[in-house]
C-alpha cells in the first residue's frame, strides 16, 4: 500500500513542480532526481531526463541528468561488488533473469553494458547489479556506462527541451513514440542476442 501511495505521487506534473520549486538549489534537485532512479526503479527515466532539460535547458539539463544517472549506477555497482558474497545476493543471483545477465556480463561485459545503456527503458538495476556480482572490471564498466548514458540522455534531453514544439506540431509525437518503441525493441533484441550467445557457449562447453 505504501509503495502504491509513493508511485501515485511520482507523476510527471509533481516531479516538474518539485524541480521548479527547488530550482534555487541549483543543480542538486536535477542531479538528485536522476540519482534516485537507480534506487527507485519505477521512476520514469524519460520523464526525469526530459523534465531536467525543460527546467534547466538542453545542455545543463543533459549534464545534470547524465551526472545523476551515472552516480546512481556506479554507486549501485560498487555496493553490490562490495557485498557480492552475501548469502541473500547469492540467492538473488540464482534467479533466471539475473543469472542470464551475469553470464552475458562475463562473456561480453563492455558490449552488454554499453548497448543497454543506450536505451531510456530497460532493466537498469538488474544490469548494474549483475555487473557488480559478475566482478566486471571497474574501468570497462565506467567507459561503457559513460558513453552509453551520454548518447541516451542527450537524445531524451533534446526531445524534452522543447515540449511545446510537440504541442505546435502534434504529428511529431509520432517520432517520440517511435523512439520509445524502437528502444523497447532494441533492448529485447540485444537481450535475445546475448541469450543466444550464452546458449551456444553452454552447448560448446557440454
Amino acid at each position: 500500500m505504501y509503495l502504491l501511495d509513493v508511485m501515485s505521487w511520482l507523476t510527471e506534473d509533481k516531479l516538474r513542480h518539485m524541480l521548479e520549486q527547488y530550482r534555487s538549489l541549483g543543480p542538486l534537485p536535477g542531479i538528485g532526481l536522476a540519482f534516485m532512479k537507480s534506487f527507485v526503479p519505477p521512476l520514469p527515466t524519460i520523464a526525469i531526463v526530459g523534465l531536467n532539460a525543460a527546467v534547466y535547458g538542453l545542455w545543463l539539463g543533459f549534464l545534470y541528468s547524465w551526472i545523476g544517472l551515472l552516480a546512481g549506477c556506479v554507486t549501485t555497482f560498487l555496493i553490490i561488488r562490495k557485498i557480492a558474497s552475501h548469502p541473500y545476493l547469492r540467492k538473488w543471483a540464482m534467479r533466471p533473469k539475473v543469472a542470464k545477465s551475469m553470464t552475458w556480463v562475463r562473456q561480453s561485459g563492455f558490449s552488454y553494458v554499453f548497448l543497454l545503456s543506450l536505451f531510456p527503458v530497460g532493466p537498469f538495476v538488474v544490469i548494474n547489479m549483475a555487473a557488480g556480482l559478475a566482478g566486471m572490471k571497474l574501468r570497462s564498466y565506467l567507459i561503457a556506462l559513460f558513453a552509453g548514458k551520454a548518447i541516451m540522455v542527450f537524445a531524451v534531453s533534446y526531445i524534452g527541451n522543447d515540449v511545446e514544439r510537440f504541442i505546435r506540431h502534434p504529428g511529431e509525437v509520432i517520432y517520440v513514440l517511435l523512439f520509445i518503441g524502437l528502444s523497447l525493441w532494441g533492448v529485447k533484441a540485444i537481450e535475445a542476442r546475448f541469450a543466444k550467445a550464452a546458449e551456444d557457449t553452454e552447448k560448446v562447453n557440454l
